[in-house]
């Protein structure tokens, strides 16, 4: 080998270390931001899965999240420290495949409004989505063309299988373990130190939806179709030519996205459905637990009935009212009641946000003056006596 054709062997690939770098980032981040929810990330699933008519899949949401999550941790590790490149190429490309199938699905067609790529931490549109997907299949394409330029950092195939295994038990470990103790990070409105009326809320003043209007005309003469918006309409005086008709309805068009209440569909009601509770329940000025169990078939019976023993001591003791949100029918709360003896009173909610306040069934909200001072899912919920010495007791 001369000494041109040595350097050139040796010159480092830098297309290929630039993909290598934006592509394993941003595996990584949008694994972890995933894995941060999981069971976010798993309703999102359950809607593909109605949309493709895989329901079968459903009751696996959750674990198909974990190991989507995991996957995508994985590849990005693996792409970075330049382990089985050829494989993790592979992986790369097909999964990018997949994912572009269904944001352009999604936005083609517009059956699910968004992707849940990055979670909740950064709501994207299907088509910004679908958007990121061809730039990442090009960075893709090139990291799989120079596939066989991977290689690993290391030579060591004992460090390779240490790095690799830590690896895949952080990224499986990560999400089994917001699965089961809450996201490490809460993106949603519900989240600790929020007030839910004013998440509520729309300012005064706050900027409102625009609209734009328009018009498919067509000459009565000449047969020529056009579209105009309201504003062209109006400034040229369409409206004073009688030989311009209006073809069917004018059609409304969102062109400019004013504020929206971050919480807009929580509606807490009694059994008959009539009379909202939001207020009252909402904006208790005193400490009060709040029970979400959105769906009774699925809840934790066993949590449930704990939480429901910290109720009773809580009214007794302290005067704090506990109350449980469901979506359930008042037929399986009445079931519920025989089989616990609640103490807790009963409200209704319908399942999406209720799905949103916290990811467990069930979970608690404590709560002072509308504001959220700490969540817990049934797993980390706490003794009455350390709720009472922490919280009840201080109370003025």
């Amino acid at each position: 080998m001369n000494a041109h054709t040595y350097a050139t062997a040796r010159r480092p690939n830098y297309p290929l270390l630039v993909c290598r770098l934006l592509v394993g980032l941003l595996f990584i981040f949008s694994g972890l931001i995933k894995a941060n929810d999981p069971v976010g990330f798993g309703y999102k699933l359950e809607e593909y899965f109605e949309v493709f008519h895989l329901t079968v899949f459903s009751d696996y949401a959750v674990a198909i999240a974990i190991l989507l999550c995991a996957l995508e941790i994985i590849l990005g590790a693996f792409l970075l420290l330049g382990f089985a490149g050829r494989l993790v190429a592979w992986g790369l490309l097909l999964l990018i495949f997949f994912f572009s199938f269904l944001t352009f699905y999604s936005a083609y067609f517009e059956v699910v409004k968004s992707c849940g790529c990055f979670g909740d931490a950064i709501p994207l549109t299907p088509w910004q989505s679908f958007g990121k997907d061809v730039f990442l299949f090009i960075l893709i394409l090139v990291i799989f063309i120079y596939r066989k330029q991977i290689k690993p950092i290391t030579n060591s195939l004992a460090v390779q299988m240490v790095l690799g295994s830590l690896i895949v038990i952080v990224s499986f470990g990560a999400g089994i373990y917001t699965y089961n103790y809450l996201p490490v990070i809460d993106f949603l409105p519900y989240k600790e130190g929020n007030n839910l009326p004013e998440q509520m809320h729309v300012p005064e003043g706050a900027p409102a939806d625009e609209y734009q209007i328009q018009y498919d005309l067509k000459h009565k003469q000449s047969g020529e179709e056009k579209t105009v918006t309201d504003k062209v309409y109006m400034d040229e005086k369409i409206w004073e030519d009688d030989q311009w008709e209006i073809i069917g309805e004018p059609e409304s068009k969102l062109i400019k996205k004013g504020f929206s209440a971050p919480i807009q569909d929580l509606r807490i009601t009694d059994a008959g459905g009539e009379t909202d509770f939001n207020d009252e329940i909402l904006a208790n000025p005193y400490y009060n637990l709040l029970v979400v169990a959105y769906d009774l078939t699925e809840t934790n019976l066993d949590a449930l009935a704990k939480i429901n023993a910290t109720a009773l001591n809580a009214s007794e003791q302290y005067n704090v009212r506990t109350v449980l949100l469901t979506a359930s029918s008042a037929t399986q709360v009445d079931e519920l009641d025989k089989h616990l003896k609640l103490f807790m009173e009963p409200f209704y909610a319908d399942a999406i946000p209720l799905k949103s306040t916290v990811r467990s069934n069930p979970g608690v909200l404590l709560m002072k003056d509308g504001t959220v001072v700490k969540k817990w899912h049934y797993h980390t919920f706490p003794q009455f006596e350390n709720l009472a010495k922490d919280y009840f007791s201080k109370e003025n």
